[in-house]
């Protein structure tokens, strides 16, 4: 699988990307979640320029790692604070995924409001989007779009292999 390597100059353009949009539409969160570990930078940048409290959670669904239950935040989503849940790449979708049956489980889940919830007060954001994922809720702003069905790739942010000197020549194989 080839790999495409991500600057941090890549990374800051993105998050303005991923602000604009939230500017255009509107939306401003009371506080951001960052999704350990790659949402973790972008949750801060963003959280730093909307001068807005960041919070985390941690889904780990590729190891054996367990995953962390904040239902807290379930109730405020439910009760309509703004939240903007921020990870790197919405990649398969099974983060998304975990996230909303987590949050639905534990605050009223067969409530009708929930369908009003995902994808108004509460917002996703990735950096990267891939349009064949199988998430149940829709990311709502996102920098940049791929197909990793009709083109397998790895994409490799900054904080991920920092301490290896990056040669410009493979960063696109």
């Amino acid at each position: 699988m080839k790999k495409v390597y991500v600057s941090w100059n890549d990374v800051q353009r993105q998050v303005q990307e991923i602000i604009r949009q939230m500017y255009l539409d509107g939306f401003k969160p009371e506080y951001v979640v960052g999704i350990t570990r790659g949402g973790l930078t972008p949750a801060n940048l963003i959280s730093q320029y909307l001068n807005v409290p960041m919070q985390t959670i941690k889904v780990s669904l590729r190891s054996d790692e367990d995953c962390e239950s904040n239902l807290w935040m379930a109730e405020d989503a439910f009760a309509g604070r703004n939240i903007l849940i921020v990870d790197d790449i919405n990649d398969s979708g099974a983060t998304i995924n975990w996230i909303r049956q987590d949050w639905q489980s534990g605050s009223l889940p067969d409530d009708p409001k929930w369908a009003t919830i995902w994808n108004g007060n509460v917002r996703i954001a990735c950096l990267y989007n891939n349009e064949s994922s199988n998430n149940e809720i829709a990311v709502d702003y996102f920098a940049e779009e791929v197909n990793k069905f009709e083109d397998p790739q790895w994409i490799v942010f900054p904080w991920e292999e920092w301490w290896r000197k990056w040669n410009p020549e493979e960063q696109h194989n």
